[in-house]
Formats: C-alpha cells, structure tokens, sequence
C-alpha cells in the first residue's frame, strides 16, 4: 500500500548537495593529485590514531558498559513504539538484516586470516608463533569482532529509533535523534552538516567493502573460470553487484532486503557446517571455548591497552584501527536498525546487537580461523607465508582448495560473497535515501527514485575507485571521520538518556513502558511500513 505523498517526502537538496560536495572534496584529490592527495589522507589517519587512540579505547570501553547497563535497568523494558506496534519482522529475519547489513563481505575476508596476522605478530610481547601466540591468535578475532563492536551499531540505533518510534518526530536522520540536546539547532545548519557527515562515512564505508570485496571475488572467479584478474572481470563484477542490490533496494525492506539477509544467512550457516564436518572439529571448539574465555577473563585489559611502554603498533594497527572503522560504520548501522526496530524493547535491541550479533561473528572466527590456523600449526599449508607473499585473496582461495570438493566450495563461497556484500549495498543505499529525504517517518520507506539513484551512485563511486586504484585512501577517510563521530555518539546518548528521563523517569519497573498519549504516526496504517511511490 502506498501512501499519499507530502511535500516533505522528496529529495531534500541541502543534505543531499552538501554531502556530494564532501564526497567530490574527497575523491578530487585522489584524481587530480594521484601521488599527494593519499599521502595527506594516510597521515590525517595518523595523527587520528596516534594522538587520539586512546580516545577511541576509551569510547568503546564506555559503550559496552553503558548499554549492558541500560539493559538491566528499567529503560530496557521501553517499546520502540505505541501500544499498537509490533515487531515488523520475524525474530530470525530481524537477526539476520541486523548481522548481514552490520558485517557484511569483511566477515568472509577476515575469519580466514585475521588469526594468522595475530599468531605471527602477537600482542603483549608474546613470542611469534608460539603456544601462547596460537591462544591469542584465536582470542583476539573474537575481541575486535564481538561486544565493543556491536556496541558502536548498537548505540546510535536506539536514540535514533526511541526519536522516529516513540517521539514519532519525522526524519530518519541522526540530527532528530540528537533533538534531545540540540533543540532547534537540529533543523538548521548544524544538522545538515551532522547528516551530510553520515552520508559521507556511508559511502566511504561502501567503498571500504568494495576494496576488500573485489579483489577477493576476481581471484577466486578468475582461477575458476582461467582468466586473471583485471579491470573488466573487476567492473562486471562490480555489476552483477549493482544489478542484485539495486533490485533488492527497488523491492524495500520486506520483499527485498529480508529476503537476502535470510538467504545470506542460511548459506553462510551451510558453509560453515560444512567446513566443521570436514575440518578439526574438535580444534575449533576447545579453541573457540578457550577464546572466549580468555578474551573475558582479560576483557578490561584488551580494551584499554594503549601499551605506553614499549609502544609496540599492535593497538594502533588492530585495535585502534577496527573501532574507528566500526564507529564510521555506526551511523549507516544505526540509522537501518532503527528503521527495522519497530515494536522491540530497548533491552531486545541490546541483545540482539551484543549478544547475537557477537556470536555470529564468533562462530565464523571459530570454524573458519580455526581451520586456516590448524593448516598453519600442523604444517599442512604454509597459510602465513602465503599471506606475506601474495595477500588476502591468495590465501583465502589456498585455503578453500584443502577442502574436498573445494571446486564446488569456492563456487558456494563466491555465490556467499556475493550476497554478503549485495546485502550492506542494499542497506547502504536505504539508509542514503532516508536521510536525505524530507521529513520521512519511521512508518515509511523513502521513495524508490531516490533508492535508485543511490544505489547508482554508489555502482559510480565504485567504478571510479577502482579505476584510479583508491580505494584504500577513500577506507582510510572514512575512518579519520570516526573522531569527530564520537562526540556524535555523546551527544545522541545524552540525548536519549534526557528523552528517557522526561518520558519515564517516574513510572515504576513494568514489562514493557509506553508513552500513553504519542502523537499518530505520519501514515494511515502504522502497524506496518508504507512505500512512498
């Protein structure tokens, strides 16, 4: 059903021209100046990282503290929504949109690699390639891929959802949900820029995926099909992508970007069985539960860790570096969670954020980390010498031709690839055309032109970076924009906490807490999404 459109359901040009300028600000140097402009982008992450990483341990220590904290008091028991909302998707679709809109191709990049990186580069001065090394080869994917990061999505989505479901204010933005703080100022400049910040870190995180996505898909399809790897097996791959999101994306919410996250999700669950069943089963869990355990046991330490004695880059390269790129992704994850969180408690967003949202990222670390460090320990695949010498897409396709079959399961493997990355484009591109619409509800979905057009946009960066080969100073932008970010997540978290006082500080603990008199939603039909046609 669609609904009649407002004037304040087009394109609004002040976000939309002020973020495309950002983007333009960005990519220009890159094109006109192909040797300096990296360069200026490579050392603005450096000072980001180096003077300020401590800042960064500091904001994802907090996060995971507050929202656990938020969970056990009585805000957790507030519905996203009115008496008469109920969750928009099943339990599992909900899961899945959530994970595969969060995670995305890094995911099926990394799990095969990252423990490698750390059981030859250690942390704590830890020898290389050691017993203890291997222990903490298997514990530190499980840190940068479990409870802090989560809690970086996971902190913007309930101030923005609490503004579009509760306070029902119009405009899925992160300059509504910081209403609570800046007042009117949300309306003026100030929120525009807020706004167009986040378009910027979306697009920029797109192209973060794109550079790792590539890559890994023109190894595997070029050694299957015997062509190698150039710019147009790179550019078709590039539209085969474009042409499964921008369907999806043209679908919406229900009939798209659901149905792909639960396909995604059910295919990566096959795979992962499957190397469980042909891989050492055993290995992978006793290095899973042995993980997990010392990753808790010295949860506060990892998280605080700036090693100011011997200053070893172990922090900065890994640590540092995955929370300013979880935090650029925060407003992207933020914005979408929230628009699919309708008619959940703020405790039920926490857990499944935190909790599940963890330990799907745990268990591709378990069975897939666990498998490539196996090969390297028992001296069945050289796995680190590979990645040294050839880099990630290399070692990933070594790593699937020790399996049987292992034909057909890079085949599977590509199909997953495919999908995982199809999945954050789609919701990339949602979440794009949300926010620079007018004054759209939390009960609507933009409008299909404006879906369109950024996921057109997003195919043309793409085409673009990968001609000039920029990928890696767009990722590295995009990260340097994660500072200016965290005062962001203040501002938002103040900004829900002064909402929640206002709204229930005086009502006692019940199952759920609801505001008795909110003001009717902006559609004739708020128990479901609406399509603005």
């Amino acid at each position: 059903m669609s609904v009649h459109t407002k004037p304040g359901d087009s394109l609004d040009p002040r976000v939309f021209i002020l973020s495309m300028t950002v983007l333009t600000a960005v990519i220009a140097p890159l094109i006109l100046f192909p040797e300096s402009g990296p360069a200026m982008i490579n050392a603005a992450f450096s000072f980001a990282t180096g003077q300020f990483g401590w800042l960064y341990m500091l904001a994802g220590f907090s996060a995971v503290v507050f929202l656990i904290g938020l969970a056990m008091s009585k805000y957790g028991n507030v519905r996203l929504g009115g008496p008469d909302d109920t969750p928009e998707f099943s339990y599992f679709s909900w899961i899945a949109m959530i994970f595969c809109g969060g995670i995305g191709i890094a995911i099926v990049n990394w799990a095969w690699v990252e423990p490698i990186y750390y059981f030859t580069g250690p942390p704590f001065g830890v020898e290389p390639k050691s017993a203890e090394a291997a222990e903490w080869a298997l514990t530190y994917g499980q840190f940068h891929w479990g409870l802090t990061p989560w809690a970086f999505y996971c902190l913007p989505a309930i101030p923005i959802a609490y503004s579009m479901f509760v306070r029902r204010q119009s405009g899925v933005r992160l300059s509504e949900a910081a209403r609570g703080v800046l007042g009117r100022h949300s309306d003026g400049w100030i929120g525009v820029t807020l706004d167009s910040i986040v378009v910027f870190g979306v697009v920029g995180g797109v192209g973060t995926s794109l550079g790792l996505a590539i890559p890994l898909v023109s190894k595997l399809a070029g050694s299957l099909l015997g062509i190698e790897p150039s710019l147009g097996l790179d550019l078709s791959i590039l539209a085969i992508w474009t042409m499964i999101f921008g369907i999806s994306v043209w679908f919406g919410l229900s009939k798209g970007i659901r149905i792909l996250s639960d396909t995604n999700v059910i295919l990566a669950i096959l795979l992962l069985v499957f190397t469980a069943i042909v891989g050492p089963a055993l290995f992978m869990i006793n290095g899973w539960v042995n993980g997990i355990g010392q990753m808790l046991s010295n949860f506060v330490t990892m998280s605080l860790w700036t090693d100011p004695i011997s200053h070893s880059t172990f922090p900065q390269d890994w640590t540092i570096f995955y929370w300013a790129w979880w935090i650029a992704y925060a407003p992207m994850m933020g914005l979408f969670v929230a628009r699919i969180s309708r008619g959940r408690t703020i405790r039920e967003l926490i857990v499944a954020e935190l909790v599940w949202g963890s330990l799907g990222c745990w268990v591709f670390f378990a069975i897939w980390g666990g498998y490539a460090l196996d090969l390297q320990i028992s001296g069945k695949l050289d796995v680190s010498a590979i990645l040294s010498a050839e880099g990630i897409p290399s070692t990933v396709m070594a790593i699937l031709n020790t399996m049987p079959m292992s034909g057909l399961v890079t085949v599977v493997f590509i199909v997953l690839c495919f999908i995982f990355l199809a999945t954050t484009l789609d919701s990339a591109a949602y979440v794009l055309a949300s926010v620079t619409s007018r004054k759209l509800s939390g009960y609507q979905e933009p409008k299909r032109v404006i879906r369109i057009v950024w996921a057109l946009i997003l195919a043309a960066v793409g085409i673009v970076l990968i001609q000039l080969g920029g990928l890696k100073p767009v990722q590295t932008s995009t990260i340097v924009v994660a500072l200016p970010l965290i005062p962001v997540l203040v501002i938002l978290t103040l900004s829900l906490l002064r909402w929640l006082k206002a709204d229930f500080g005086e009502q006692a603990k019940n199952d759920h807490l609801l505001i008795d008199d909110q003001p009717a939603p902006t559609t004739s039909t708020p128990a479901s999404a609406q399509s603005v046609n």
